[in-house]
């Protein structure tokens, strides 16, 4: 994996960062809001360039918003690691396990200016 770690956007619970943080205490793990993360109310467009800067990959569950400003992001020539959508339903264990796969067995840039849609497949 080539991200330095994980930002979970202002809508995903606090607790599934603090819960993958629990889980590897190696990934740096941080939640908009939290000290050294972007400030909650903070625009997509700028968690974008916040990503690009400390890279890192965004989960989040936002599906609406997120393309098109992904869109503009790139067309200014910008880059991100990746955008990881969450399923709805959320699992949260099975969320974590799917995170830690992602972390340990993405080949670099495999994310790269892209959103990934995850599913847990039953």
């Amino acid at each position: 994996m080539s991200a330095s770690g994980f930002l979970f956007d202002e809508n995903l619970s606090p607790a599934i960062a603090a819960q993958l943080r629990r889980h590897a205490p190696a990934i740096p793990i941080l939640a908009v809001g939290q000290m050294g993360a972007p400030a909650r109310g903070t625009l997509d467009p700028q968690i974008l360039c916040w990503i690009e800067e400390h890279n890192c990959l965004l989960v989040t569950n936002n599906r609406t918003s997120m393309p098109g400003h992904l869109r503009d992001h790139l067309a200014d020539g910008r880059h991100i690691p990746g955008i990881l959508i969450t399923p709805y339903p959320l699992n949260i264990g099975t969320l974590i396990e799917v995170l830690l796969l992602v972390w340990g067995a993405s080949l670099p840039d495999e994310y790269r200016d892209q959103i990934t849609h995850l599913s847990f497949g039953r």
